[in-house]
């Protein structure tokens, strides 16, 4: 225990002291730092949000663990092991780069090209992408209407539905009405139960959902329709039913049923609540950013 006291003793004096000091000798210095340890963290972020959903995304995590592991046996001064995870982090960079070479050729490939944007995931704008999304759901719920085919499409807001998720199929698509179309046709794996659209994709099929069993819903709806009341009450978002029956498009929000909706209405409602006040800060920011940026680039060139 003393000899862990010296030591300790001996680190703060040698280098917290002795850094403190350069601080206040060289201001400048700490400004670099900051940048240096922001660059650092944006690189990160960019990397982790480029390889999610891949499978790169669980080797990244074992990483991780692997480095943390080396750098706490070099401070408890296990030194058999950490010459051990020393070594296997040397020849594992050189297997990384072996196993992943399509995946790192192609994000040099984008590095290289106009697509820098978009390997850092600011390609489309949040509001226009959630349009666009919502203009391909109407389309499937019209045609899914024409044919009398039964839906329920689910859309995530704010309130997260991971657990509703975990009840499905996990399909983490992108949205297109074909696919919707698809998912739904009778006697098919997945048409039975709800798909639910989260952060602009279909996160999940066939999944389950809380029925709503209030005395004063109307006994002639279906479970579907039901099931739209039930989760629309527990959560924020936005449920579109399919009539099997009748072929009538319905929404479901707050608990609240709004039956036989027209396409132009459903449009209407759906841009109405979706396109959140929120995403279109957001998306001002972003906007705001780059003209800064582009005027910037115009100032120097001047």
């Amino acid at each position: 225990m003393n000899i862990f006291k010296i030591d300790l003793e001996k680190f703060y004096n040698e280098n917290i002291i002795w850094y403190i000091e350069n601080l206040k000798n060289h201001p400048l210095d700490l400004f670099m730092q900051i940048v240096d340890i922001l660059i650092v963290l944006f690189l990160i972020v960019a990397t982790f949000r480029s390889i999610r959903h891949t499978r790169a995304s669980q080797l990244a995590k074992g990483i991780v663990i692997l480095v943390i592991i080396t750098w706490l046996s070099g401070i408890l001064h296990l030194y058999i092991f950490n010459t051990i995870m020393t070594a296997i982090m040397n020849w594992g960079i050189v297997a990384i780069m072996i196993i992943f070479q399509p995946e790192l050729r192609r994000a040099l490939e984008q590095l290289g090209t106009s697509k820098v944007s978009k390997f850092f995931g600011i390609d489309k704008s949040i509001e226009i992408k959630t349009k666009e999304n919502i203009y391909r759901i109407v389309i499937a719920a019209t045609e899914l209407a024409k044919t009398r085919t039964g839906a329920l499409i689910v859309i995530e807001r704010d309130i997260k539905l991971n657990d509703i998720i975990e009840t499905g199929i996990l399909m983490d698509s992108e949205i297109s009405p074909q696919l919707l179309v698809n998912i739904f046709v009778p006697r098919t794996p997945l048409h039975d139960g709800a798909v639910i659209i989260s952060d602009n994709k279909i996160a999940a099929a066939s999944c389950m959902l809380p029925l709503a069993d209030d005395k004063d819903i109307a006994r002639e709806l279906g479970t579907r329709h039901r099931a739209a009341i039930g989760i629309s009450k527990e959560t924020d978002c936005i449920a579109v039913v399919v009539s099997e029956e009748t072929g009538k498009i319905s929404i479901a929000k707050e608990g609240t049923l709004i039956a036989d909706v027209k396409e132009e209405t459903l449009k209407k409602i759906l841009i109405k609540y979706l396109i959140t006040i929120k995403d279109i800060e957001q998306e001002k920011k972003v906007k705001v950013k780059r003209l800064k940026k582009i005027y910037k680039e115009k100032e120097k060139e001047e």
